[in-house]
């Protein structure tokens, strides 16, 4: 790493003094992180360990000169734009400038103040420039890139050196399906203070932008649960229907059972997922919504070992679409058509399999490995860990996340806002309904309940 320059003392907006001096030890090299909130000490990890940014970089680089989002988030990112350039003239009344990124962190449009945006110019903060962390370190777009809720990166708090007399405020869009990121609004002020409403006018835009996408995703349900019927009245196959996260929209009895879901009785919401109890399954599902994605005439086929039998099942992909962008495929089990999925260790994408977990404790990270952890609860946008150490918050943003992070680590969803290590359980307590209660062996013996759509998938895999 290049030898670290001190930022200039005179400067009026470097952020507080002692956000300073750690950026200066830790850019240094060293891992004292005093002072430093903890999603900005997570950040700044990633940025020196993972992306090895150089905290002297001056400008963002050029981005790369193909689109590869989907044409379907257009209009997603045009929403965002409208609201964007609604808000243009506030925000440069205040010096301030607005602009949005796509799942990148490149820079698609901007607006706001003439002088401000000058100066930002300088910095690469312009169309066809990269802010992705990875690229440009810790800020406001990067950032909520990585982020499931707001994010304020103040002054000394950017990873480069260049970027501390800006204060930034992003958030970032993200597909309800998959979760993935679509794109990022944010706002920057040079030297100045944020307009006191930016928070709640990022808010409210990614929310109405939110609902348009959960309206998508109804839609795109409902195209799922048409081809599934058609389907199934030329076919006697066990069938499924699944989104590209590999979540199931519906699933005849027969494949409820193979996959630890409800069947097709009563007929469900086509807004409602739900998610497999094969990692497997899910895996190959978002495989082959990859593959259909890049060529709309792809099929495929592979085997996976479902809870009933030891013995391979083969299960068939058929991708299906809506105006041209994919809304998922319909499963076929028992039937082998199509080109073969990868097998082989090196052709299958890696599974996320944490060898250990990540949490803050004040300002430090505090690794655990997995059998430290007895249940992960939720609490709003944050994650709480029980551990061996007592309560900590995870670094993960949000519990659906972490249960992928964790779906082979002996981790299990038994309730909206609990995901439970299984080793971890101490007992099981029936309620006079039927209801399931987990006594965790952590010190307190937590009670964790068992929601009533979990129940069946909680009952196998504690085999009772």
């Amino acid at each position: 790493m290049s030898q670290v320059r001190r930022p200039d003392p005179g400067s009026s907006s470097r952020g507080d003094t002692a956000v300073r001096r750690a950026w200066e030890r830790f850019a240094g090299g060293e891992d004292e992180l005093n002072g430093v909130r903890p999603e900005i000490a997570i950040s700044w990890h990633r940025c020196r360990d993972q992306y090895r940014v150089d905290p002297n970089l001056s400008k963002a680089p050029a981005a790369v000169a193909e689109a590869d989002h989907a044409l379907e988030h257009d209009v997603v990112i045009a929403e965002l734009g409208f609201r964007a350039a609604a808000m243009a003239h506030e925000v440069s009344t205040t010096g301030g400038i607005v602009t949005i990124t796509d799942a990148i962190g490149r820079v698609l449009a901007q607006w706001g103040d003439p002088e401000t945006r000058t100066v930002a110019d300088e910095a690469n903060l312009a169309q066809w420039f990269c802010w992705s962390e990875g690229a440009a370190g810790t800020n406001g777009m990067g950032t909520a890139l990585m982020s499931h809720g707001p994010v304020l990166i103040r002054g000394a708090e950017h990873w480069c050196q260049a970027f501390h007399d800006w204060t930034c405020a992003g958030v970032a869009v993200r597909d309800v399906v998959t979760g993935k990121p679509i794109a990022v609004l944010n706002v920057s002020c040079w030297r100045t203070e944020l307009p006191g409403t930016v928070g709640a006018w990022l808010g409210n835009a990614a929310t109405m932008t939110q609902r348009v996408l959960r309206q998508r995703a109804r839609n795109d349900g409902a195209e799922l649960m048409a081809a599934f019927a058609q389907a199934r009245s030329g076919s006697s196959a066990t069938l499924a229907a699944v989104d590209p996260a590999g979540r199931v929209v519906l699933a005849d009895d027969a494949a409820g059972v193979l996959l630890g879901i409800p069947g097709s009785s009563p007929v469900p919401d086509p807004a409602v997922r739900w998610r497999p109890e094969l990692p497997e399954f899910i895996q190959a599902a978002r495989f082959a919504a990859e593959q259909a994605a890049r060529d709309p005439d792809w099929t495929g086929s592979t085997q996976i070992v479902t809870r009933l039998s030891n013995e391979p099942t083969s299960i068939s992909f058929r991708p299906v679409f809506l105006a041209g962008h994919l809304v998922g495929n319909v499963v076929s089990f028992g039937v082998s058509e199509g080109n073969p999925l990868p097998r082989t260790a090196e052709d299958v994408p890696p599974r996320t399999q944490p060898r250990r977990m990540v949490a803050t404790r004040e300002n430090r990270m505090v690794l655990l490995r997995t059998p430290e952890v007895s249940f992960a609860q939720s609490d709003g946008n944050d994650v709480w860990l029980s551990t061996d150490e007592g309560l900590l918050r995870s670094t993960s943003p949000g519990l659906d996340r972490l249960e992928t992070e964790l779906c082979d680590s002996g981790f299990l969803r038994v309730h909206r806002q609990y995901v439970v290590n299984l080793s971890r359980i101490r007992e099981v307590e029936r309620r006079d309904k039927g209801e399931l209660v987990l006594v965790m062996d952590d010190q307190a013996r937590t009670m964790v309940p068992v929601s009533r759509r979990n129940t069946p998938t909680v009952r196998r895999a504690l085999e009772i």
